[in-house]
């Protein structure tokens, strides 16, 4: 039997909840750019996750919420949008053809995140991830071109998929509302002590940067 909506919500959200005890401050040189998928998203809103928590822990979650809005887009596309699914269809074989697929198979926290480290200027990359999976696709041949009329038909079609998705969307705020308190239970727990330790760790940096006595 299909799981219900509310049933994939709750259990996206318990599997955040299970994954943020192992959260840790990331070691490493942050991004520039911002993430699309977090920045002022209404999932997070709803869920009571503000712009001032890390973004690990808010990708984590808008992730696993956006594997539920794309699993009912899907069953919607499949029962009504003949069209368009056919285009996907076609993709999803192009993409299994590639003979490398660098950005399948992620852990939620990593989906959708860039595949290569923004550069440092003046010590350029002598390859990247991303340009690697570039020359795989590049090997394929073109998608089979369409009409002017289908094209336009597949407009529409895309047109109500994503009226679709934004429904499924404004539904899945609603559903996680109820689950505000623990979500944010779960970060004063595990995630503001962390930051509260590398903030203090900073500040004694900052007041004694000389003093060979410091840890």
């Amino acid at each position: 039997m299909e799981r219900s909506l509310e049933t994939q919500v709750d259990q996206a959200v318990e599997a955040w909840l299970r994954w943020v005890p192992r959260w840790e401050p990331a070691t490493h040189r942050g991004r520039v750019a911002p993430c699309r998928r977090c920045l002022g998203s209404p999932i997070l809103s709803a869920v009571g996750i503000g712009s001032n928590v890390p973004h690990g822990v808010q990708h984590g979650l808008s992730t696993r919420i956006k594997t539920v809005v794309d699993h009912a887009v899907a069953e919607y596309t499949a029962r009504n949008l003949p069209m368009l699914q056919a285009e996907l269809d076609q993709q999803a074989a192009r993409n299994r053809a590639r003979s490398y697929r660098p950005s399948e198979d992620l852990a939620p926290e990593y989906e959708g995140m860039p595949l290569d480290p923004d550069p440092v200027p003046g010590a350029p990359f002598l390859f990247t991830i991303a340009g690697l999976a570039d020359d795989a696709t590049g090997e394929l041949p073109p998608l089979p071109p369409l009409s002017d009329e289908a094209k336009t038909a597949l407009r529409q079609e895309v047109a109500l998929a994503d009226e679709y998705a934004n429904m499924v969307g404004r539904e899945i705020c609603g559903m996680l509302l109820r689950h505000r308190l623990a979500v944010q239970a779960a970060i004063s727990q595990y995630v503001e002590p962390q930051i509260e330790a590398m903030l203090e760790e900073l500040t004694q940096a900052l007041d004694s940067p000389f003093d060979p006595e410091a840890p």
